[in-house]
């Protein structure tokens, strides 16, 4: 053992990007913790090599993990979380004293650290999401307290239920009637656009109602009315803006420690809109109640709203409508609304043109003067637009943080438009060689790791993209790469590009049962992938660049492949070359190339080798 360490231990580690979503796998390492360090090992303590480290003043929480399915992939059972940074270590340890113990020197160790947590996610990130918020981004905050110095083995007893209970309200419509509701808390603004859609504030929590939908989710508000720090004069701005009878929103009123409720009609009594501001008063007696109206007091406030929602009982009206402060801008989702794909083009505002494809002209736009998108005008004889339209309906439904969203498409004039998420920094092969010579190993790493997500997200959907190239990937203001026009190819009339005997078709990108016979395939895809992967790291250079098609095709057949790029270590060119294997089943899936592809990312020693 060594003298500096506290602790030393053979443990299960859950394989963890830095950055990203990645396939889970488990790997047994030795873990050591010092005063300063804990760091794991491969090997055993007599041969060992590092495979990765964190610094004790980084980590914000330790705690175990509950897992209420009692579903553990490996054989160690009892696993606990180290929070650092911006990531999440996963371990198992092999007992529940072994764990205990971990978890209590770890928390001796971070116990000055100025950066603890007030809040943590008590169960395992899995599958996208936390499995106990069911909040969908990795940065997004804990949904329960933390307490450092809590005991872990109290802990560890049997979790309570996941759903949060509530006393119903008098009176409550018969729908409402519920045992218990799931609760969540928005991540983002979203402003409704339909009157069936529901506005969220970053922040605020939500009751799910219904889940059928898996892009949207039926729910209600919860106390999306509360506005912090806002005076009457706001209020009454954002109240008249919105124009509903009934808007209102709870705000702390001008008086120290006690609330105000601002309502707005558009009749105030003589035909003519108002304003109502109306002090939450507290009862004299104990145990203290809050109310509006004095016969109709309750034991708190949310409870109060939640009356008035149902009945005016001395308001002016009944609190209709929640409105809110905006907060930052929500990110993609699955088309504008629930269910609307098709777009009224009256509401597009046509700006700037940012370039042209294979089917028209691109432009900047926004729809209803709002929302930043792309606008493809799909030019007159460029494509099977009858069987496009039927298509897009599936293709909306597509959605991921590594895929270019369609918010849907205008078929009722020519040209027709389809309407897409907006890229700022446009295409990946004009992002790539506009920056030559500025890239790092680990960026261009990670762009192929962006695009192996929406990849895998795609073959896990069965869905076949059949034109994978860096022309036809994009990337955002942030530098993250999206995949776009997938599936696009299959409506392309230009009998060049739909040919391999034309010279617009693809065949540098395209592997040999392809140029051949035209089998699409996933593992056609991860052939092209390949060959994405080696643009990056040539920073935007033309596959087999002084090569005809025909000599491609030919050179592919006999065995021969694209050279290693410098900036390429030979781990990096190693996945490649599995992505060219001749044989279709002999390539790998996404899915375990993007398990390779965490790895290199992970182990970053890796480069340069």
């Amino acid at each position: 053992m060594n003298l500096n360490s506290i602790l030393e231990e053979i443990l299960i580690k859950r394989s963890q990007q830095k950055k990203k979503t990645s396939p889970l796998n488990y790997k047994e390492r030795l873990f050591v913790l010092t005063k300063s360090m804990l760091t794991y090992y491969e090997g055993r303590a007599e041969k060992k090599y590092r495979k990765g480290f964190i610094d004790i003043s980084k980590i914000k929480c330790v705690e175990i993990v509950k897992n209420d399915d009692g579903i553990i992939p490996c054989q160690n059972k009892y696993p606990f979380q180290v929070v650092h940074d911006a990531n999440t270590l996963y371990i198992f340890a092999p007992s529940a004293q072994s764990r205990d113990r971990w978890v209590k020197k770890l928390k001796e160790e971070i116990k000055n650290n100025n950066n603890i947590m007030i809040k943590y996610h008590p169960k395992f990130w899995t599958d996208g999401s936390y499995q106990c918020c069911r909040q969908t981004e990795k940065l997004a905050p804990g949904c329960e307290k933390y307490n450092l110095f809590e005991s872990s083995i109290r802990k560890a007893l049997p979790p309570a239920p996941e759903t949060k209970k509530r006393r119903p309200p008098p009176p409550i419509p018969p729908e409402e009637e519920e045992n218990s509701e799931e609760i969540v808390v928005a991540m983002y603004d979203f402003q409704a656009t339909e009157a069936h859609d529901l506005r969220l504030e970053r922040g605020q929590e939500y009751i799910i109602l219904e889940k059928n939908d898996v892009h949207w989710w039926r729910a209600r508000d919860k106390y999306g009315w509360y506005c912090r720090n806002t005076n009457r004069s706001k209020a009454e701005q954002l109240l008249r803006t919105e124009d509903k009878e009934g808007g209102f929103m709870v705000r702390d009123s001008s008086q120290p420690g006690l609330y105000t409720v601002s309502l707005y009609t558009k009749f105030g009594g003589e035909g003519s809109s108002g304003f109502r501001h109306y002090h939450i008063k507290e009862t004299t007696t104990s145990p203290k109640k809050y109310y509006l109206a004095e016969k109709h007091a309750f034991g708190s406030i949310p409870e109060i709203i939640e009356y008035h929602k149902h009945n005016a009982a001395g308001l002016v009206t009944r609190l209709r409508y929640p409105v809110s402060t905006k907060g930052k801008n929500a990110p993609t989702t699955a088309g504008f609304s629930y269910e609307k794909w098709e777009i009224n083009p009256s509401e597009l505002t046509f700006m700037r043109e940012l370039g042209s494809g294979l089917f028209g002209v691109v432009r900047l736009g926004k729809w209803r003067a709002q929302y930043k998108v792309a606008i493809k005008a799909i030019r007159e004889g460029a494509m099977c637009e009858e069987d496009f339209i039927e298509e897009a309906k599936v293709m909306m439904k597509l959605t991921h943080p590594k895929l270019v969203q369609l918010y849907g498409v205008c078929t009722q004039q020519k040209p027709i438009y389809i309407v897409t998420e907006f890229m700022e920094r446009g295409c990946l092969l004009n992002f790539l060689r506009q920056r030559q010579g500025h890239f790092c190993r680990d960026v261009l790493l990670s762009m192929c790791q962006d695009v192996c997500e929406g990849m895998e997200y795609l073959e896990r959907n069965s869905f076949i993209h059949r034109d994978l190239a860096a022309r036809n990937c994009l990337v955002n203001e942030a530098g993250v790469v999206k995949v776009s026009d997938f599936g696009m190819a299959r409506y392309v009339l230009d009998d060049q590009y739909t040919s391999s005997s034309g010279a617009k078709f693809p065949v540098k990108w395209c592997p040999p049962e392809v140029f051949n016979y035209s089998r699409f395939s996933s593992k056609s895809d991860v052939w092209s992938f390949g060959v994405l992967m080696w643009e990056i790291f040539t920073e935007g250079r033309m596959p087999f660049e002084k090569n005809t098609n025909y000599e491609v095709v030919t050179m592919v057949t006999r065995g021969h492949r694209l050279y290693r790029p410098k900036l390429a270590s030979k781990y990096v060119y190693e996945v490649m070359l599995r992505c060219w294997q001749e044989k279709p089943e002999e390539r790998p899936s996404f899915e375990d190339l993007l398990r390779t592809i965490d790895e290199l990312v992970e182990c970053e020693e890796t480069f340069g080798r």
